[in-house]
């Protein structure tokens, strides 16, 4: 009772344990809290300690020891009519969002469930896990070994965003989820909204009629026609039915507020010159959004986090209050006693000596490291030595790891090598990680604060990875040298064991300093020097201040010191934050987050600061491995919150890549990811691609994405599951069909004429579908396999090309065209892809429509991928081999009369030249800034309207490709004598078409010069995934050097016009090259 004050471990006893009803299932535990005693129980009590006090005081359960079992007992509390697990025994219960009942004034209680397991070896839950473990590529059963691990503890987190995001979602807009743009209408499509615009109306087979309509009419618009003229015809329908319009043979709706102009499709049917045909489909008719699989039973989302310092703090306690103990209370140094290591089987080229040397890792940041003294290489190798760092446990910063690796050591190493025969170590130092893989062998890394906050204790033993050497294949090393997955192949791998200081109770870091806060600032009631010691007011402190961040008092209003306690300060930072929120990275970069303090004033200002403000290419900066920090990261993600489906889909590529920083599994990153793909069918499908190639092709970090891509799955609903079994099926059948041929007709042999014959036996022995919707554009639905149009494309890794039936359209019977690839990375390709339809976005949005073509690309997993065929294209040898043969390359006129021969009306050969001109201007750009190499003619296409376009990206960003030791290329980009022809410019004679293609590359290089950060930012975020040619910071200078940052926008100007002069003079050179390319292909193909 609320009255009686009693001594605090008396009062754990006053909870009453209830069996409410006599006939309850006895399975079924009731618990109430009441009273004062509440407070001390909030304050203190873990679930665990709250199990075994009711364990030993009740007698209503025949064996109440075994509800201390939580592989057989879970405990229950219900809020808003959803039931939750307290899943962590160690969780403080007053972190958890517990809803309190009051009815009582002088009494506060809450029902709690204590409930037997029941027993979910199904066979339907059986089949379901064997679904998504196909789907995934990845079994995640195999790994669920640990109840508390994090693993299953990130399964049950998160049920808890998808089930809030899935509550709200409407099935009717998820599935008919339009195409749309917000690009103003391009010039050349500028005179039809003048005009009417016919539309073709087609219901169920039975009707269809046309209409015209105005390019501002919107799809509710459309369905009203739909109706009256059904009502003037005297048509039977059911007009109580709900209508939904699908253009017709493409999985594309046409719905919401927007007007016709602005969806995608009927700007494509402006261009092709051809009428709009849409299927009115009634909605029962669409296929069924349901979630049919059995969800995670949902966990609090405050699991994994605890009280305050001062609600832990050892001072003043006896001991049987101590249940755990404040990591912030350990002054201690973090020390590391290394026991040794052994290998089932030495490799085949070992070192003669090696060492092993230990650090502290946080981000890209070394904080610490010790290193023992080497000893000879063996299959098992002893020390049993203790090294200390130079850190303290209280200064540990949640997602801080412990990298230990084995490396290769000799007598004559070079000069400036630590010499590890004596402990040293090295503080908050950053050395470039890259740099010191030269001699490394094995390394792995442990989370020093786990998942649920704890801090590792006692012996460990980890398995390692090997270390590849650069010929074996880039692999992404910044992000899998800060992996924290061990070796799953336990029985081969190098194992080492290290033992760490353990305690007598779990060491837990809390979630803030003190338990009341009046001003908002962390800490501010705690500590009475927080003002002297804060970065943002003291100029002598050793992180920075804000003067590091604002620059000069001329750069812009400043940073006023923070007050103690302020309630206008928050709101005049908000106002004034949009002024200094570029030099945010920078600041950020600076702070030494190994000062708590420091790190405490750093945390308020960022809770104070107005996402919105932040620049987008600053958010997606600070999701880089520069700044694992938790709360900047989730400003980073805030800002993102705001971004529509477009944009998302535009970022996708990186976000996805960025998930790879997070320390651990669960992040604010992963579920935003998961929340927008479960809102928009369009950003779920890439983002199943992206995370499905990331598990097949990405070992070190296969169990986050395998755990992020199923709690996707568990949510996108039945039609988007029955989709994606088709298409995984198509990719597993297409590959061991790739698979065949690479066996019969190796790399760097010619193909027989019986090949051909040969791919399609092996095509028609598969098990493909009879339809599917393809991975690089999920609006496009090919059906059949045309086996006799299918062959292999005579390169080196043995492409094939494969032509399916098109669903039936009024339109279009044009065959869906696949190239699936297998032995080249694709992410490259994407990367350059997406690059090209950003800098077209960029461009368009000035009005600037330069005619690019991204065609589809898409990794389906490692080292194998689909590319789109682009329709009416030919590569450029294609047409100088048919003017002259290899000596097609020296004639200037040869494209110039093919492109005459396919456009014989003056005013169409007229556009044709426009649309040449404009697309060679946007490629010459782009291929600069991006450093595309290996362009020779038939990397470079045509199409029959006089699009150039460039195709496959192997090498960028400056890496060009030698021949025999010798770069064929010596221009900045592709500028033949006969593109120049094309365009008047005759032996350097001015013509209006040159004049307007220097102009126009010009106002292309300054728009994308605007966008500078975003484009290096996006790169440098690619360096997460390993590609050999974006693997260093060092492979971002050419971006930057491209894009001029450091010159004005005159000179900028004049030193692209330089290179464009610099094309012209070396024209020669590309010619010569382009025929050497030919001569090769006619003859032996090993030698590209």
């Amino acid at each position: 009772p609320p009255h009686r004050r009693l001594k605090p471990d008396i009062q754990l006893g006053l909870c009453e344990m209830k069996c409410f009803s006599s006939g309850m299932d006895p399975s079924v535990l009731f618990f109430c809290f009441f009273g004062v005693f509440f407070f001390f129980f909030l304050q203190k009590c873990s679930f665990f300690l709250f199990y075994y006090r009711q364990a030993q005081e009740q007698n209503c359960h025949p064996d109440p020891f075994a509800i201390l079992d939580p592989e057989k007992y879970t405990l229950l509390y219900e809020r808003a009519d959803e039931w939750y697990e307290a899943y962590d025994d160690c969780q403080v219960i007053r972190t958890l969002d517990i809803p309190w009942s009051s009815e009582d004034p002088q009494c506060l209680s809450a029902h709690v469930v204590v409930k037997l397991l029941e027993e979910s070896d199904s066979e339907e839950k059986k089949k379901q896990q064997q679904c998504l473990s196909s789907l995934i590529g990845h079994d995640l059963e195999k790994d669920a070994s640990n109840r508390i691990g994090e693993l299953t503890f990130t399964r049950r987190k998160l049920a808890s965003p998808r089930r809030q995001e899935l509550k709200k979602r409407d099935d009717q807009l998820y599935a008919t989820e339009p195409w749309t743009t917000s690009i103003p209408m391009p010039a050349d499509l500028q005179d039809w909204l003048n005009r009417k615009l016919c539309v073709n109306f087609h219901y169920m087979s039975k009707f269809s009629f046309s209409i015209q309509v105005d390019f501002s009419a919107t799809p509710d618009v459309l369905l009203q026609y739909f109706r009256r003229v059904m009502a003037d015809q005297g048509l039977e329908y059911d007009p109580s039915e709900g209508l939904v319009l699908k253009v017709t043979g493409r999985e594309e709706f046409l719905s919401g507020s927007h007007i016709l102009r602005d969806f995608l499709w009927v700007r494509q049917c402006l261009r092709a010159n051809q009428d709009l045909h849409l299927s009115v489909v009634p909605v029962s008719q669409l296929p069924s959004e349901a979630n049919n699989f059995e969800d995670w039973p949902l966990v609090d989302g405050f699991s994994g986090q605890f009280s305050s310092h001062d609600d832990l703090r050892l001072e003043g306690k006896n001991l049987e209050d101590i249940f755990m103990i404040s990591l912030w209370d350990c002054k201690r140094k973090f020390r590391v006693k290394l026991l040794g290591f052994d290998i089932p089987k030495l490799p085949s080229k070992c070192p003669q000596s090696v060492y092993v040397e230990a650090t502290i890792l946080y981000g890209n940041k070394i904080l610490s490291s010790v290193s023992w003294a080497p000893k000879a290489f063996a299959d098992e190798v002893l020390w049993n030595e203790w090294l200390d760092f130079d850190v303290l446990l209280t200064d540990l910063p949640r997602g801080a790891k412990l990298g230990l690796t084995i490396n290769a050591w000799s007598s004559d190493n070079p000069a400036g090598t630590k010499d590890p025969k004596s402990p040293s170590s090295s503080v908050n130092k950053t050395p470039d990680l890259q740099k010191a893989k030269g001699n490394m062998l094995y390394f792995v890394n442990l989370l020093l604060i786990d998942h649920r906050s704890v801090l590792s204790q006692g012996p460990h033993t980890l398995h390692m990875w090997s270390h590849p050497n650069l010929e074996e294949g880039a692999i992404t090393y910044q992000a899998d040298k800060l992996s924290s997955a061990t070796n799953p192949d336990v029985s081969d791998s190098m194992a080492i064991s290290f033992l760490l200081d353990r305690y007598s109770f779990p060491v837990v870091l809390p979630n803030s300093l003190g338990s009341s806060d009046p001003s908002g600032r962390p800490g501010s009631s705690t500590r009475s020097d927080a003002a002297s010691d804060s970065p943002l007011s003291s100029p002598s402190s050793t992180s920075p201040s804000t003067d590091a961040l604002l620059g000069s008092p001329s750069d812009g209003p400043r940073l006023p010191p923070a007050p103690s306690s302020s309630k206008v300060f928050p709101q005049k930072l908000r106002e004034d934050s949009v002024h200094y929120t570029s030099s945010l990275p920078h600041y950020l970069r600076c702070v030494d987050w190994m000062d708590r303090r420091v790190v405490e004033d750093v945390h308020w200002l960022l809770g104070n600061w107005d996402p919105a403000e932040l620049d987008l290419s600053v958010a997606l900066e600070l999701l880089s491995m520069d700044f694992p920090d938790e709360v900047v990261r989730r400003l980073a993600v805030q800002r993102l919150e705001s971004l529509s489906n477009d944009d998302v889909l535009m970022y996708l590529l990186q976000l996805v890549q960025t998930l790879k920083v997070e320390p651990y599994h669960d992040s604010v990153l992963a579920q935003f990811l998961i929340r927008r793909a479960l809102r928009s069918k369009r950003i779920g499908h890439f983002f199943f691609w992206y995370v499905r190639s990331e598990v097949a092709g990405c070992p070190y970090f296969r169990q986050r994405m395998a755990v992020i891509l199923e709690a996707y799955l568990l949510g996108c609903g039945q039609a988007m599951l029955d989709s994606f079994i088709q298409q995984v099926q198509v990719v597993d059948e297409l590959h061991k069909v790739a698979s065949d041929i690479k066996t019969l007709y190796p790399e760097k042999t010619d193909l027989p004429s019986a090949a051909p014959i040969k791919l399609q036996e092996f095509l028609r022995n598969s098990k493909l579908p009879s339809e599917f919707l393809l991975p690089f554009d999920p609006r496009i639905r090919a059906g059949k396999i045309q086996v006799e149009k299918c062959k292999v494309m005579n390169s080196k890794k043995k492409p094939l090309w494969l032509e399916f039936d098109p669903m039936p359209s009024p339109s279009s019977s044009t065959p869906v065209g696949i190239i699936f690839k297998q032995g080249d990375d694709l992410r490259q390709d994407m990367l350059i892809i997406q690059t090209l339809a950003l800098m077209d976005s960029i461009w368009q949005e000035k009005s600037l429509d330069l005619n690019l073509i991204p065609y589809g690309c898409i990794a389906t997993g490692h080292n194998i991928g689909m590319i789109e065929i682009v329709r009416d294209a030919v590569t450029i040898a294609a047409v100088q081999r048919n003017h002259g043969g290899t000596i097609g390359a020296f004639r200037n006129d040869a494209l110039f009369e093919w492109l005459k021969s396919k456009c014989p009306l003056q005013e169409i050969h007229f556009k044709t030249m426009e649309r040449f001109m404009k697309s060679c201007a946007g490629y010459c750009v782009a291929t600069y800034i991006l450093g595309v190499g290996d362009r020779h003619n038939d990397n470079i296409m045509i199409t029959d309207q006089g699009n150039l376009f460039h195709i496959d990206f192997g090498h960028i960003l400056g890496h060009k490709k030698y021949f025999l030791g010798v770069s064929r290329e010596r221009v900045p980009f592709v500028l033949t004598p006969d593109f120049l022809y094309l365009m008047g410019r005759v032996k350097g004679r001015n013509s209006l078409y040159f004049q307007r293609f220097q102009d126009t590359c010009i106002q292309a290089y300054l728009l994308l010069r605007s966008h500078s950060r975003l484009l290096i930012t996006l790169f440098s975020l690619m360096l997460l995934t390993g590609i050999p040619e974006l693997s260093a910071s060092e492979d971002m200078r050419y971006l930057r050097q491209a894009l001029q940052e450091d010159q004005s926008e005159e000179e900028a100007k004049q030193n692209f016009l330089e290179q464009i002069a610099d094309c012209e003079k070396q024209g020669w050179t590309v010619q010569a090259n382009f025929w050497f390319h030919m001569l090769i292909k006619q003859g032996d193909m090993s030698f590209i």
